[in-house]
């Protein structure tokens, strides 16, 4: 069984359908995929920090299950762990929303002892399993580098879009509880991601290869569609998702995501006119 994490509100069914199209299209094996979604209802924040909902968990199941019957996809409410660890942390105002914390919560819920946690802005261009069967032995979490952070921080720092999660490590050198207490206390330049790095005990630093957040190359196995720097037609930053078809097209000359995009476009309208 591969163990996928994602997390997020409602927004995220657009990210959640083409990341996990293209795990199902690029993967060659037959073995079953767990998808876990943590979400949570903070509409006191904000009006749209609402949760994934019950219709496009039905939608999302019947997607998956299209490619095996034995895909599965749970849908996990931490707004009761939000609001007794972080209600009013000086985090609560991440730097993208306070679904970036949630993954926090993984040793709080009952989950299995090797799970691929993802950002959902991001495509597999080959098989989830030249990462996933990768022998975390016992490091606590394998990770790529941050593209710009490896320039302007580290060499070495890690961007926690793409985690492949030891559980059972993680569990015995407290690595969850250290993240939580770091987001309790101090205010994070980058939040959940500065609270990992700093409570990491043990990891091992991936190929870029594995989280490629600018370039998609011949061997790129994931491209994660953050937000980056274009110098032209002047010094400026984007943030074109995947599910931006059109721009993904024109900006990045991307063709080769066409199967898992264009099947994207006819599901999203699918779950529009069933559930909507």
């Amino acid at each position: 069984m591969v163990n996928v994490l994602f997390c997020g509100n409602y927004k995220v069914f657009d990210g959640m359908l083409t990341t996990s199209l293209s795990i199902l299209k690029r993967s060659k094996s037959d073995e079953p995929i767990k998808f876990y979604i943590f979400t949570m209802d903070v509409s006191h924040l904000k009006a749209d920090y609402l949760p994934v909902t019950e219709k496009q968990l039905i939608f999302f199941n019947q997607v998956i299950k299209s490619y095996n019957k034995e895909n599965e996809a749970t849908l996990i409410d931490v707004t009761t762990f939000y609001k007794n660890y972080f209600a009013g942390c000086p985090n609560e105002g991440a730097y993208c929303s306070p679904y970036t914390l949630i993954r926090l919560f993984a040793d709080l819920v009952d989950m299995p002892d090797k799970v691929l946690y993802l950002d959902c802005d991001l495509l597999f261009n080959k098989d989830i399993h030249l990462l996933y069967d990768k022998d975390l032995e016992d490091y606590e979490y394998f990770a790529s580098r941050d593209h710009y952070g490896k320039f302007l921080l580290n060499p070495n720092y890690i961007n926690a879009g793409v985690i492949l999660f030891n559980m059972k490590k993680c569990k015995e050198t407290g690595l969850f509880v250290k993240a939580r207490e770091w987001i309790q206390r101090k205010k994070l330049t980058f939040a959940d991601q500065s609270a990992i790095i700093r409570s990491t005990t043990k990891r091992k630093v991936l190929s870029q290869r594995f989280n490629d957040q600018k370039f998609l190359y011949k061997n790129t196995v994931i491209r994660h569609f953050s937000k980056r720097l274009f110098w032209l037609p002047y010094p400026h930053t984007d943030n074109i998702k995947q599910w931006h078809v059109s721009r993904v097209h024109k900006v990045f000359k991307y063709y080769c995501f066409d199967d898992i995009l264009y099947e994207y476009i006819y599901l999203k309208e699918k779950f529009e006119r069933e559930f909507n």
